[in-house]
């Protein structure tokens, strides 16, 4: 699930990324065209088990990402706004700000 919410002081928009508990076991890191590809923005297990995260983007954009699942396995987001085939083979996410 991606929740957006515009952020008047910072001009940003805060995106929060939950994923339930199946997507990963051990693991679970953000990465995107925001961050260099790094999958460096860790999520955080919650009570129920689902992973959250968030990070904030800049708006009137369409920014990519995947999820790194356990350190071996990339993911893409089922409630992303759009795909993008990537050079890879597969696809990447969008959100869409």
């Amino acid at each position: 699930m991606l929740k957006k919410r515009k952020s008047k002081q910072k001009k940003k928009v805060t995106v929060t990324f939950t994923l339930p508990s199946e997507f990963a076991t051990e693991s679970l890191h953000l990465a995107g065209d925001f961050t260099g590809w790094e999958a460096s923005c860790a999520f955080k297990r919650q009570k129920d088990g689902s992973w959250r995260t968030t990070f904030d983007l800049e708006p009137g954009g369409e920014h990519q990402f995947r999820y790194l699942a356990d350190g071996q396995r990339w993911v893409n987001d089922p409630a992303a706004d759009r795909y993008v085939p990537n050079p890879y083979g597969s696809e990447n996410s969008i959100v869409i700000t």
